[in-house]
């Protein structure tokens, strides 16, 4: 196979992009934020997934260490408006905001997860960064 065979303006399979994360860490930043899903499933999961990726990944990929740390960062911010609703349902109020805040943390972390797989810098919105 020849470089003819490439399409025209498409770089060969496994080179980097100029201003583009590399694949490999692309991938491991999806993994970042995919891994909070798991807060669906295990008590706190959505914090330690982003968590462990983040402090295996950190020192060799610095889009990971970017991406991780928001990652981080906005699972910190879902857990304390979780935990707030959770609180307010003592006045009603946490039974309408809870599920607003699970269905606003899955469809910003997919976003994420696209987003940096394309290898964009994204910061989700209305997050405290507790972590720089």
């Amino acid at each position: 196979m020849s470089d003819m065979d490439d399409p025209p303006g498409e770089p060969a399979p496994g080179t980097a992009i100029p201003g583009l994360p590399r694949e490999q860490e692309r991938q491991w930043a999806l993994f970042a934020h995919l891994s909070a899903l798991l807060g669906f499933i295990i008590p706190f999961g959505n914090v330690i997934g982003p968590l462990v990726i983040w402090q295996i990944k950190k020192a060799d990929m610095p889009f990971v260490d970017e991406q991780g740390k928001e990652a981080l960062n906005f699972q910190i911010t879902v857990t304390v408006a979780a935990l707030v609703s959770i609180l307010l349902m003592l006045l009603f109020i946490g039974f309408l905001l809870l599920p607003l805040v699970a269905i606003a943390a899955l469809v910003l972390t997919v976003i994420a997860a696209v987003k940096a797989n394309g290898g964009e810098h994204y910061r989700y919105p209305l997050t405290w960064r507790p972590i720089t």
